[in-house]
């Protein structure tokens, strides 16, 4: 018995050391105290991958002696833990930027909203003084401000050829500008379109009524106040329009600040207005609370004697500039001041609401300073990453050359070696030739210009009514074929090539008119896009297809958004080797269009293949309103091309250059008529291309005469209404047709499914000729048909195969046409084809 009692307190105690074995076993499992050495294991690998395999973790402990006594699971759950603590860091990290900024935005709309209460009180202060006036007397002093101004203006300009006289200057120009910057000198409202918020880049303002333009900024950027300062005052790094600046004289201020006296030139933004220029004195200083500030105005005399200044106008620069703030936790806060006087009187009428807005200044200058910062800011923290493994500041220097070239070509300056081509009576197509010019001005020998002559450029401004500019660009950049020559593309691409066997213009190429648009960068608000466009070209010889016939071109497009107030839109772009160097010449040509009207209201987005313009009835009259309210809205379009040429070719290529460019001009009204908000909407009964009726009209012409022929109804509706017409006929599923009844017919109106059987646009429908339509058995058909349908009225064509406008073919099961009577019954408008049962093949 004791025996047994015995044996059974051994097993008693086997089984609870087991269980106790298993629990500390259960535990370890549970957490593990790793030594540093094995911390120190974990982290290398981690660097290398934060997820490790379950092989790899096996081959850690396997390589590692110190890793040994952990189970693999255990190494495991630290890599999870570890991934977790990284990922709670990043969120707390990214809180605290958060925090930070949300931070100085509060205090920065405090700050104005003191400003604004301080405004008000002003404004009270001088209503009650005015109104106290007109009592006691009869005549109101009115005088006084305006003389105020006057002297203010004029002791902007004083003389400041005495170097005893710039620091004291320099210090009424930094009260001046602090007065702006953070005070009620100038009556601000806020910029139409540019709410301030969280999202937003900063605060921005106008001047309401104040001598010249004015634009403010307020904004919070990552970078420390010197380095905020020294990328600001390189204007010509972020001013697209800044020539270049020159610093002439630099005294030291005395209290730690320096004075510079510096000569500026700007572009004019088209070829109806001279440039401008400014002298004037910028003032660098540290304020008691930290606070940097480097402000400017312009000074009296003619500044500095240089060959070009007889193409320029003189402008005033009133005290403006920059107040950067250092933030707490990092980071500053800029306020940005520009106010100028352009000199309107001396551009042509029509341009002076270009030279007399502020919402111009504030997105030409003010904003684009602010943006600047912002984007140099997210590039140095990583935030940006862009295609083709480039870095940022080679994009931004493409960017920037590309738009100086266009805004050189625009100017034509005669110290650039540029000169007027002579003609025979005025011209709209101007061209100027520069011999001296070398775009191939690079470090790489393989870039050698084989052309020896020079470059020549062709081009016209214009004005356009009722056109939005956003629209008309985008239009341009993605429907290049409906513009564009790919043979002259091909020419200035010769360019590039270091040989004319390797330019593949020179040999029979057919351009299939497609295009891939291949993005390289954008800046933080897409303000502005910068990609690689590639048109694809076929060759048309057998012994060539394996070379390359595509062209490539750099291109930069910005102003595309509707609702930016004051922006400009422009198309740039150059020929560029498909290798994509960094010191690739670029010859730039493109468009400008400059908005001279501000919009009332922000239109709705349109469609590119303005069909939405045809939607009617009840569904588009927000459409029409945004239609309406854009009328008697202008902009001046200004395009320029470059050409290289030969010496012994110059007049041919000058006058192949004019012709393009007037072709272009051509095809660019055409486009304007149609994306017009008042163009083809039905609502403001504009006509649908040149020549032909209305399109209500015309769709009432169209089913009444196929009822009259046919002896059927067209549309499958009772309904009598005039919309109700043009949307049954536009939504129709049979492809409908009209073309013109001219010794060469081509097409004047296609309904919905008409575009899409021949896959073009209402804009290139035009150009689409009947012959290239049908093919050979189709066209015989047609015109033995000719007679009968000219006697009849009508006739019934078999199924046969048809042609789209990209070469597909298209079957179909009937075709019926008839001749279309205009209102009178006595005169045929033209013939209407319907494809019954539409398909590719």
């Amino acid at each position: 018995m004791a025996m047994a009692v015995a044996q059974h307190h051994r097993e008693s105690s086997s089984g609870s050391s087991i269980r106790e074995q298993q629990q500390q076993h259960m535990d370890a499992g549970k957490y593990v105290r790793y030594t540093a050495e094995q911390v120190e294991a974990l982290e290398r690998v981690y660097a290398e991958c934060p997820k490790p395999s379950s092989l790899r973790r096996q081959q850690l402990i396997r390589e590692c002696p110190i890793l040994a006594n952990i189970e693999p699971k255990q190494i495991k759950v630290w890599f999870q833990n570890r991934r977790c603590r990284e990922k709670q860091r990043k969120e707390s990290s990214r809180l605290q930027t958060v925090n930070r900024k949300l931070s100085a935005m509060n205090k920065l709309l405090m700050e104005e909203n003191d400003r604004l209460q301080k405004q008000v009180s002003q404004l009270v202060c001088e209503n009650g003084y005015m109104k106290q006036q007109l009592q006691t007397t009869a005549a109101p002093n009115a005088d006084g401000s305006s003389e105020s101004a006057v002297t203010t203006t004029q002791h902007s300009l004083r003389d400041a050829n005495n170097p005893a006289g710039l620091l004291s200057i320099a210090e009424e120009t930094l009260a001046e500008f602090l007065s702006k910057a953070t005070g009620t000198a100038v009556d601000w409202v806020q910029m139409p379109g540019m709410k301030p918020g969280p999202d937003s880049v900063g605060i921005f303002a106008i001047s309401h009524s104040c001598s010249g333009v004015a634009a403010r900024a307020c904004g919070l950027v990552s970078l420390e106040p010197t380095k905020i300062a020294e990328i600001l005052k390189d204007r010509p790094s972020w001013f697209r329009d800044c020539r270049s600046l020159e610093v002439f004289t630099i005294f030291p201020a005395g209290n730690g600040g320096t004075i510079e006296l510096i000569y500026t030139q700007v572009y004019a933004p088209t070829t109806l207005a001279p440039a401008r220029d400014f002298w004037t004195l910028r003032y660098t200083t540290t304020l008691e609370n930290g606070s940097l500030v480097v402000c400017e105005r312009s000074l009296s005399g003619s500044g500095p004697n240089t060959a070009a200044s007889p193409q320029f106008i003189r402008a005033v620069m009133l005290p403006s500039g920059y107040l950067i703030r250092p933030c707490e936790g990092g980071g500053s806060i800029i306020h940005i001041v520009d106010h100028i006087n352009l000199e309107a009187w001396s551009v042509p009428e029509v341009l002076r609401p270009l030279y007399q807005s502020s919402k111009v200044v504030a997105q030409k200058m003010t904003i684009a300073a602010l943006r600047y910062v912002r984007q140099i800011a997210q590039e140095t923290s990583g935030e940006v990453v862009y295609g083709l493994g480039r870095q940022p500041v080679v994009l931004r220097t493409f960017s920037q050359r590309l738009s100086r070239g266009f805004n050189d070509a625009i100017n034509g300056f005669t110290n650039d070696g540029w000169s007027m081509l002579c003609c025979n009576g005025p011209e709209d197509v101007v061209v100027t030739i520069n011999s001296t010019k070398n775009i191939m001005a690079t470090s790489n020998p393989a870039y050698t210009l084989s052309m020896i002559g020079g470059i020549l450029c062709a081009k016209a401004s214009m004005l356009l009514q009722n056109v939005p500019p956003a629209v008309l660009v985008r239009f341009l950049r993605e429907h290049r074929s409906e513009w564009a020559d790919f043979n002259v593309d091909a020419y200035a691409a010769a360019a590039l090539k270091a040989s004319a066997h390797a330019f593949p213009g020179m040999r029979p190429t057919r351009f299939t008119g497609r295009q891939i648009i291949m993005p390289l960068g954008h800046t933080i608000e897409h303000e502005e896009l910068l990609e690689v466009v590639r048109l694809e070209g076929h060759s048309l010889t057998p012994e060539d297809d394996f070379i390359s016939r595509d062209i490539h071109l750099l291109q930069i497009c910005s102003g595309i958004d509707e609702n930016a107030v004051g922006a400009c839109s422009e198309l740039v772009f150059a020929p560029i080797d498909e290798m994509f160097p960094d010191d690739a010449p670029l010859l730039p040509s493109g468009f400008r269009i400059i908005p001279l009207d501000a919009k009332p209201e922000p239109v709705t987005q349109r469609t590119l293949d303005l069909t939405s313009s045809l939607d009617v009835g009840p569904s588009t009259n927000a459409g029409a309103a945004d239609a309406l309210s854009s009328c008697n809205s202008r902009s001046v379009l200004t395009i320029a091309f470059q050409f290289p040429y030969e010496s012994s070719l110059q007049d041919n290529v000058a006058n192949m250059a004019r012709q393009y460019v007037r072709s272009v001009i051509a095809s660019v009204q055409r486009v304007a008529l149609a994306i017009s908000p008042s163009g083809l909407t039905p609502a403001v009964a504009q006509k649908m291309s040149p020549g032909s009726p209305e399109a209500i009209t015309l769709a009432h012409w169209i089913c009444q005469s196929y009822s009259y022929y046919l002896g059927a109804e067209l549309l499958r509706t009772a309904s009598a209404g005039d919309d109700a017409v043009l949307k049954h006929l536009w939504h129709h599923p049979d492809a409908i047709l009209c073309c013109s009844l001219k010794s060469l017919p081509f097409l004047i109106f296609a309904n919905q499914a008409g575009l899409d059987m021949l896959e073009t646009t209402l804009v290139a429908l035009q150009d689409v000729t009947l012959d290239k339509i049908f093919d050979d058995s189709g066209r015989k058909a047609l015109f033995s048909d000719f007679p009968n349908i000219m006697q009849q009225g009508f006739s019934c064509l078999p199924a046969g195969i048809c042609m789209s406008t990209m070469g597909r073919h298209v079957s179909y099961e009937q075709a019926i046409v008839w001749k279309v009577f205009a209102a009178d019954e006595n005169s045929v408008h033209c013939l209407a084809f319907t494809f019954i049962n539409w398909s590719f093949v």
